[in-house]
Order: structure tokens, then C-alpha cells, then sequence
């Protein structure tokens, strides 16, 4: 692929995705910063490409997507049945996922929801804004702090909603954006009181969970979506990317911080 994918990490343990489950419905992937899910074209570097070309015979259907400079958990459909049920699910909002964020600004509380609408920024349509405005949808974020240090705090968010941008926007409205993200205001640079810097390359933000409900049967596997009629879960982790592992430790926080 495309070195310019590569450009975005410092190492090639950050570059490659990993297949963190795989069965005959369902294929969920570990997505490295800097790749996008998807891309206009067949040719660009992408997410779906890279399945495409490891699985050749399977028609796979990104049933989720993250920002290119976001990391973590992206779920594809294999299957009609499965595509079909994992839409049901996020539209049943029982397809959960949980986020790490990392902030150098700070939030007062521990927790809380943050549920300001988000627009089309009239001056730059690629970007959104919390607020009133065209295309106009209503966006519920929860959170929490999953650590301080003295520089910087990590967020655990949990989106109840899917807008374009959602983390981010809120995160910035709260006062909070997050740590590289300078399309909201986020600083990519920290200052140490004894003079070392911290520089984030990228959004420091991470799908570490996704959650739904799942049926077994025949030689399926398993499948989300609302026909699950025994109470069952599938959920699935992934660790934080090196590259924000390190960002975070040089921040004063601990790798074991960093769980879902």
C-alpha cells in the first residue's frame, strides 16, 4: 500500500492492522491511525482494500467506520444475514462501542453526557460543529474519566449516536478536545513542567470495545443484530496503538490505564 498510509505512524508495529476476530459471518479488524475505512477509489489505500486483498473470496461490507487518524475496532459484515443484523443493532442502539480519548485541557467532572445537535460547518463542509445548522442531527455522547495526571486526562467515551465527528466535536465544545486533533481546536504539542515536549502526531482516539448481541447457529458463527433471543454478547477488545500508548505514558499516565 500506499507509503503515504505510513506516513502518519512512527513504526511498522503501529502500521499493520490485525484481524481480531474472524468467523463466517463476521470479520472484525484492528485498524491502524492514518488508514482510512474506506476510499473513493479501488486503488486508494484503505481499510477495505487491505481485507480485499487478504480474503479475495468474501464479499466484505464495512459495517463501521472510524476517521483515518483514529484507531481501533472496525467491524465487516460477510454475509446478507449479518450485515443485516448489525445494521438492526446500531439502529436498535444495542451496538455498543467504547472509545479511549486523551485530553491535555481536562474536564470538570467524572462523569457526565454530552448532547449538543451537530451541523455541517457552513465554512468548511469537510468539518462539523455542535449547534444548529444544516444537516442538523441530534448527537448523545457519554463519558467518563478514566484517569488524570497532572498534564493530561483520558476519556472513556461512549457514543449513544454515530455522527461524523461526534467524539471529536463534543469533546471540543466540552472544553476538551482531544490531544492532536487540530481540525478542533486541539493542541499537538505539550509542554512538560521540566521542559521536555510531547508531540501527538495524530487524534489521540481509540475504539477499544464493540459490544452487540449475537446468535449461533448452522455454520454461521455468529451474528449481531436483534434476533438474538438468549441474551448473549459478542464483545471484543483491542489495546490502545502503540503510538498513543506512548503518547499517554510520556504524559505521566500507565499503559494499564489504557483498557476499555
Amino acid at each position: 500500500m500506499s507509503e503515504r498510509w505510513r506516513d502518519w505512524v512512527s513504526d511498522a508495529e503501529d502500521a499493520a492492522p490485525e484481524i481480531i476476530h474472524h468467523d463466517a459471518q463476521l470479520l472484525v479488524v484492528h485498524k491502524p491511525p492514518g488508514l482510512p475505512t474506506t476510499a473513493p477509489t479501488s486503488t486508494e489505500p484503505c481499510l477495505a482494500r487491505w481485507v480485499r486483498e487478504r480474503f479475495p473470496d468474501l464479499q466484505a461490507h464495512a459495517t463501521s467506520r472510524l476517521d483515518s487518524q483514529v484507531s481501533g475496532l472496525v467491524t465487516f459484515a460477510l454475509t446478507r444475514d449479518a450485515n443485516r443484523c448489525l445494521l438492526d443493532a446500531r439502529r436498535a442502539g444495542t451496538y455498543e462501542r467504547v472509545y479511549l480519548g486523551i485530553t491535555i485541557r481536562g474536564v470538570s467532572l467524572d462523569q457526565g453526557e454530552w448532547c449538543w445537535p451537530i451541523s455541517i460547518d457552513p465554512r468548511n463542509p469537510k468539518r462539523r460543529i455542535a449547534g444548529p445548522g444544516r444537516g442538523e442531527r441530534e448527537a448523545l455522547t457519554r463519558y467518563e474519566v478514566a484517569a488524570r495526571t497532572p498534564s493530561a486526562t483520558l476519556l472513556r467515551l461512549r457514543p449513544a449516536t454515530g455522527r461524523t465527528h461526534q467524539l471529536r466535536v463534543h469533546a471540543a465544545e466540552a472544553g476538551a478536545p482531544l490531544f492532536g486533533d487540530s481540525l478542533y481546536q486541539g493542541e499537538r504539542r505539550k509542554v512538560l513542567p521540566e521542559g521536555s515536549v510531547v508531540t501527538a502526531r495524530r487524534v489521540m482516539l481509540h475504539c477499544a470495545r464493540v459490544s452487540f448481541p449475537l446468535v449461533t447457529g448452522g455454520t454461521g458463527g455468529a451474528l449481531a443484530g436483534e434476533r438474538c433471543t438468549d441474551g448473549q454478547r459478542m464483545c471484543l477488545d483491542a489495546p490502545a496503538r502503540p503510538d498513543m500508548d506512548r503518547v499517554w505514558r510520556a504524559l505521566g499516565g500507565t499503559s494499564a490505564d489504557l483498557q476499555a
